[in-house]
Formats: structure tokens, sequence, C-alpha cells
């Protein structure tokens, strides 16, 4: 099941400034802002010193409501219009796995569900309706 449903904004560098700008404009409470900078160290990947500063993942609490927000990472594009996906969390893999397949019939997979640092289980999918989806199992209860 499903524990949450959220508007994911994605900003082109400018994520530190977008959060300080939401919190002022919608009064919002931010939790849980993490640098890339702030990611363990891949040998296999090192971290130009342009990424490190900008936004992997915040979020922001308006009311009883959140969104969340990162940037990009340096040199990927940002196309106009596609700055807000929706991302559904969910309480363990197999219910993610479930979730991932059926939205990406007639779409394209963008990211496929593999183990990060913060999930056991996350992908990105647009679907056929070319709506992108973040899919995330939490931590604490997807193992």
């Amino acid at each position: 099941m499903p524990t949450g449903v959220y508007a994911y904004v994605t900003m082109d560098g400018t994520g530190k400034e977008a959060v300080d700008f939401y919190k002022n404009a919608l009064d919002a409470e931010v939790s849980g802002v993490q640098t890339f900078g702030e990611l363990p160290e891949n040998p296999e990947f090192p971290l130009p010193d342009e990424a490190k500063n900008r936004i992997l993942h915040a979020q922001i609490q308006v009311g009883n409501t959140y969104f969340m927000l990162s940037d990009t990472f340096p040199g990927q594009p940002l196309d106009t219009g596609t700055q807000v996906n929706i991302c559904v969390t969910l309480e363990d893999v197999e219910k993610s796995k479930s979730v991932f397949e059926k939205l990406k019939m007639d779409g394209k997979v963008l990211m496929p569900l593999q183990e990060t640092h913060w999930s056991p289980s996350y992908g990105q999918v647009k679907d056929k309706f070319g709506i992108t989806w973040q899919i995330s199992t939490d931590f604490q209860e997807g193992m």
C-alpha cells in the first residue's frame, strides 16, 4: 500500500534558493535537506565540485501536506515543463515492483528499480500519458 504521493519539483542548480523562497512564501517547514556532497563517496563515480552543494533531496511541509525538491546533476538537461513529477512511496519492495511494472506499460523506464542509499527499491518511469513517476520504497519498512 502506498504511504504517500507527493509532487516532486526539480530545479537546475537553484534548489537552495528555491527551498528558502518556498519556506518564506508558503510559511513552510523544511526537513531532510541533503546535498549531493553528502552522498557516500564512490571511487567509480567521483563527484564534481559543482555538484557538491546542489540539493539531492529536500522535503517541504506546507500545512498538513508535503512536496519534495531536488536539483539536477550538473550537465543533466532540465526541459521547461518537466520540473514537476510525482513521487509515490510504498511500504515494501514487492509492492514497489508491482506499481513500477504497471506504470511502465506502454511507457518508458527512465531509471530501473534499484537499491540506493535512501531506498531499497527506487526507480523512475514515464507513463504512457507522459507523466514522470518516482517509485520509492521506505527504508524502515522495506527491508
